[in-house]
């Protein structure tokens, strides 16, 4: 009898047991559904608006249509002088720097002494000028009996030719020592009296501003050293670096706006000159002048500029259609006929974020590059309520 309370109980337990078992069970499942659903309705970059919300935002779509703007290049560059207005200074022979005052950022006139230089190979050069020049005389006059002889018949026609050789080469020979003097910087007047100088000046070539300084006082100077660097910057230009495929929208007397990379002031410049040759990095020089000269600016400055290409039909939206999010550009794309949402009776406006790129802006339109594939004939764009829609997305990001 007590053996079959025992199994009755034991039934009655192993029941309890199953049935909890399946309950647990049950309960485990139902949020890994719930869970799921919630995951498939939480699309990257949707935004969901109830009819309520459609109107109060006063959403607006249009397509993208062409519209003209000013087809605007943007390029880098940087400031430079023609080599006329850039002079390397140069010993014409080997010498020891006497003296010299330039600093770099010196402003120096034409003409004005900016070096002194010594040698013992300027006095003997010197030396030689007046040996030969006292040669030349002699042999000048020697020339002259010769002539007078040969008319008498006392001389040979040979002593007359040697003569008149032994001149002329004498000749050559003192003319160019003069010309060697000359780039010298030697006074040959003084010279001609009998005053040889120890010390050759340097002169300025151009007027300026010192930007190389590369010797110092006591050091040798070679023929091929560049001692000094001046520049005038009265005649300064943009020097453009422009891409092999924007070269046929360049044209001679276009505008161009730049800005320095420290500031932001704008200045102007027109095309001048185009290059005729495409580097290995498939670019063109563009040389350009500026509108106003500015004695602030330096050689070699770098500089964004944007040089204005005419009017061109580009893809553009009202200003307000593109968003500005994290430093990139979006759009938001939709349908102007509302979706039913699952589980709901309500209906709802879905838009879907889009990343583009701005280019142009004006008169209140923003040129905009599409990705790939984007289909401009079958897609709305919304044109008025775009920054409702990034509020409502950013919201909800934080929501979640």
């Amino acid at each position: 009898m007590k053996i079959h309370k025992m199994k009755i109980f034991l039934n009655i337990l192993l029941s309890i047991c199953t049935v909890s078992l399946i309950a647990a069970c049950g309960n485990t499942k139902a949020p890994e559904e719930k869970q799921e659903e919630q995951v498939n309705t939480n699309e990257p970059n949707i935004v969901e608006l109830t009819s309520g919300q459609y109107k109060t935002a006063n959403i607006q779509l249009d397509s993208i249509k062409d519209r003209p703007l000013s087809g605007v290049i943007k390029v880098n560059g940087m400031l430079d002088v023609p080599p006329q207005s850039k002079v390397s200074v140069v010993a014409i022979m080997g010498g020891i720097l006497k003296q010299t005052s330039l600093l770099q950022g010196l402003k120096v006139n034409k003409g004005q002494v900016i070096a002194v230089m010594q040698h013992p190979d300027y006095i003997q050069l010197q030396q030689d000028y007046l040996d030969n020049k006292s040669q030349l005389n002699y042999l000048s006059q020697e020339n002259v009996r010769q002539k007078e002889l040969a008319k008498e018949n006392v001389n040979s026609q040979k002593t007359l030719q040697q003569s008149s050789s032994n001149y002329q080469s004498m000749k050559a020979r003192v003319q160019g020592l003069r010309q060697r003097l000359q780039m010298l910087n030697v006074n040959l007047t003084s010279l001609e009296k009998g005053n040889i100088q120890n010390t050759v000046n340097l002169y300025a070539p151009i007027s300026g501003y010192v930007t190389k300084v590369n010797v110092n006082i006591g050091s040798y100077v070679n023929p091929s050293d560049v001692m000094f660097e001046i520049v005038d910057t009265e005649h300064l230009h943009a020097e453009l670096t422009v891409f092999e495929k924007d070269i046929p929208k360049i044209k001679v007397g276009q505008k161009v706006r730049f800005t320095l990379a420290n500031e932001d002031k704008e200045r102007e410049a027109t095309v001048y000159l185009i290059g005729r040759e495409i580097s290995t990095d498939r670019t063109v020089n563009i040389h350009c002048h500026l509108t106003a000269e500015d004695r602030q600016l330096l050689p070699g400055m770098y500089l964004k500029a944007f040089v204005e290409a005419g009017t061109m039909d580009k893809p553009s939206l009202p200003e307000k259609a593109v968003v500005d999010y994290q430093g990139n550009k979006y759009i938001f794309i939709g349908s102007p006929q509302p979706k039913s949402q699952k589980q709901q009776t309500a209906n709802v406006y879905q838009f879907k974020m889009i990343a583009v790129k701005a280019g142009t802006n004006e008169v209140g339109y923003t040129e905009v590059l599409l990705p790939e594939n984007f289909n401009r004939q079958n897609t709305q764009v919304v044109i008025n309520g775009a920054y409702d829609l990034l509020a409502k997305m950013k919201n909800t990001e934080e929501e979640e």
